[in-house]
Formats: C-alpha cells, sequence, structure tokens
C-alpha cells in the first residue's frame, strides 16, 4: 500500500539546511495566539505548539504567544473543547496529528478532523524500520527473508498499542512487501524508549518508529536503519534508504499541524494561514525546525481536508484488513 504526500506539500526535507542571511523581521500577522495542546508537556503535539508560537512571537509574525496542555480522551477533552466553547475561541488554533485519524476511525472519541476547522499542516515526520547495529539483517531483503523463515518468532516492535501508528506502519511496509499484514507479530510497548529497550535486548527484531528518532540512535550507533517511507532519501541523512528504492512501495508521514474552532471565519482562517505560511522565510522558525529534526510541509485548508480524507480512506483501508474496524 502506498500512502501519498506529493510533492507539492513537501516543502523541504528533515535535514534541509537553508540560508536567511537577508531575511528581517516579519510583518506581524496577528496581535495573539492561543494553542490548545491536546496531550500533556514534552509530547509531540506539547514541542510542535511551542516550537511553532516561538518562531512566530520570536519573528513577530504574532504579537503574543499562549500555551494551554488539555489532556484526556486520547485527544478528545481538547477536541470537544474546542467545539463546546467555538464561540469564544477567536484566537486559539488547536495542534494534532495522524492520530485524530487513527482514534476517530477506533472510536476513542466520537468527533473526527471534519468537526473542525481546518487551518493547515505544517510539519512532519516520516517513520522507519530499524534492527540493532550489530544485526545481521543488513536491508530490507535481509529482514524479508528472516521473517519468512521465523514467521511468527519474528517480532517486530513499537512504542504504540495494536493498531496504533507504530504497528500500522510496519504492517503496510509488510503489506507492499507482499506479505500478509495480519501474519505479523506485532509487540506493543508503552513508549519509545521501552520499545528501544526490547530492541537492544532482544526481545524484538525490529522496531517501527519515527525516523527523527531513529536518527538520534543511528548516530549514537545503536540501529541500522532498514528503510524509510519517504519518496526519496532525506536530505544530509541521505545514508538511509527508502522502501520504495527497495522495492515496497510505502510512503508515509506523521504529520502535524493545526485546526480552529468549528465556525472560524474565513477572514481569520486566511490570518491564521498568513502567518503560518510566512513562518517558513523566517530565520527562528528554521532554528526551531533543526533543532527538532522536522520536516517541513505546507498543506493549507482545501489541500489539508483532501489530505486527510485521503489518509483516512488509506488506514481505514489497512485497519479493516487487520480487523482493528
Amino acid at each position: 500500500m502506498k500512502f501519498t504526500m506529493t510533492r507539492r506539500v513537501v516543502m523541504a526535507a528533515a535535514a534541509a539546511t537553508l540560508a536567511f542571511a537577508g531575511s528581517v523581521q516579519a510583518d506581524q500577522k496577528l496581535d495573539q495566539l492561543h494553542f490548545i495542546i491536546p496531550g500533556g508537556a514534552g509530547g509531540g503535539w506539547d514541542g510542535t505548539a511551542r516550537g511553532t508560537g516561538e518562531a512566530l512571537t520570536e519573528s513577530g509574525l504574532v504579537g503574543t504567544a499562549s500555551f494551554e496542555n488539555m489532556s484526556g480522551g486520547g485527544g478528545g477533552v481538547a477536541i470537544g473543547y474546542m467545539i463546546e466553547n467555538a464561540e469564544s475561541l477567536d484566537n486559539t488554533l488547536m495542534v494534532n496529528s495522524t492520530p485524530i485519524v487513527i482514534r476517530s476511525l477506533t472510536g476513542v472519541f466520537p468527533q473526527s478532523f471534519r468537526d473542525l476547522t481546518l487551518v493547515a499542516g505544517t510539519i512532519g515526520d516520516y517513520a522507519a524500520l530499524v534492527v540493532p547495529a550489530g544485526s545481521e539483517v543488513q536491508n530490507m531483503a535481509d529482514l524479508l527473508a528472516a521473517y519468512q523463515e521465523q514467521g511468527p518468532n519474528f517480532a517486530v516492535g513499537g512504542g504504540s498499542v495494536p493498531g496504533g501508528m507504530d504497528h500500522l506502519v510496519a504492517a503496510m511496509v509488510m503489506q507492499a512487501a507482499g506479505e500478509d499484514p495480519t501474519a505479523l507479530n506485532y509487540i506493543p510497548y508503552d513508549a519509545g524508549g521501552e520499545a528501544m529497550a526490547g530492541l537492544l535486548s532482544g526481545e524484538i527484531d525490529a522496531l517501527s518508529t519515527g525516523f527523527s528518532e531513529a536518527i538520534v540512535l543511528a548516530d549514537q550507533g545503536e540501529v541500522r536503519i532498514l528503510g524509510v517511507t519517504a519518496e526519496e532519501r532525506v536530505g544530509a541523512y541521505d545514508t538511509a534508504p527508502t522502501f520504495v528504492e527497495q522495492g515496497i512501495d510505502t510512503t508515509f508521514v506523521n504529520w502535524r499541524g493545526f485546526f480552529a474552532a468549528p465556525g472560524t471565519s474565513d477572514e481569520r482562517v486566511a490570518e491564521y494561514i498568513a502567518a503560518l505560511e510566512a513562518m517558513y522565510e523566517t530565520e527562528a522558525w528554521e532554528e526551531v525546525r533543526a533543532r527538532n529534526g522536522w520536516v517541513n510541509i505546507w498543506n493549507p485548508g482545501d489541500d489539508f481536508r483532501a489530505f486527510l480524507e485521503g489518509q483516512e480512506q488509506e488506514l481505514g483501508d489497512l485497519m479493516r484488513a487487520l480487523g482493528f474496524l
């Protein structure tokens, strides 16, 4: 299965080094902006919201930014808050990512992205499969050979529950390689750190994880990256091969982006979009992006909706094939 992200969506690869020597303070687009974060401090949503707010204020695009962590319900508490308080949230954006699609499909919460006002997808992280650095498995051909030989004894782990993102990525890869995705022996861990410990201790044979996490571990000499879910090798990290170049037609990006309350005016949405689009041209944003190893994407308005609808269809088809729907 190929999970598509068109080239016009991709603005820069994770390792892109952009020169902003001639940039100047940007024109202010908004006086203030409040970010609702559906999870706790220190997570991916938290980092995305605070990093975006930092770049917007440091560059002068937004006067002041504030942040509110609102955990619960797999993100459903924050979504419910945006819907129930729509009339009073004129300067408020909620950050979210691929789980809003997955958790809506599985009924973790009753709402979907359609119940909010879509603003834009702004960043993303590719996924990767890795093995211990000392493993005899050198590439995806080796992994598939080992998988076919060991059958259910070959285990792939991830830092999410069965049916979660790490599992779905591994299943997509195996399906695109011609294997039965329902036969994959997936071992769930509570978090990425525990999953990595399982890999290094030999509990699992391979790990499904985010590419930015894989880069850090590869640089530390702990893992070998077998494949990345990008269409092409990613910038300065081009030692990591894609699945596509190995004959496995799978691409995927865990996007992160922003939503406004339902009923937000077109004029206000246009202001949000203008501020976020201008942010990409600032030194402040490049510092934040590089620090976090994010992929820059730009997917505003109707393009964002089309992308999410495509993701919903493809993930839904895979989840039904795996028996999760």
